[in-house]
């Protein structure tokens, strides 16, 4: 069921995120040698500044990861109200 503020209680996985991001800067950092010691430096220089956006996105992740729970509501916590009266028709 969708109420429309989704944009406000969306959660995301950010333990997956920080490690696709490790993996990312892992990626950026060796693109960015390599091409800088094959004498590409229009390429070393892209692979540098990707090194700097998933550097960027990295500490932001951690920042979040470091606020706590608070941040981001548990499993138990539905994102919406639930309807009163969903089935009127059906006995408890």
């Amino acid at each position: 069921m969708r109420t429309g503020s989704e944009p406000t209680t969306a959660r995301s996985a950010l333990r997956a995120r920080f490690w696709l991001s490790v993996w990312g800067l892992v990626w950026a950092i060796f693109g960015t040698a390599a091409f800088a010691l094959a004498g590409r430096p229009g390429w070393a220089a892209a692979c540098g500044v990707l090194w700097l956006v998933v550097t960027v996105d990295l500490a932001l992740i951690l920042r979040h990861i470091r606020q706590g729970p608070h941040y981001q509501p548990g499993p138990d916590v539905p994102p919406y109200r639930p309807p009163e009266n969903r089935y009127p028709n059906r006995r408890p």
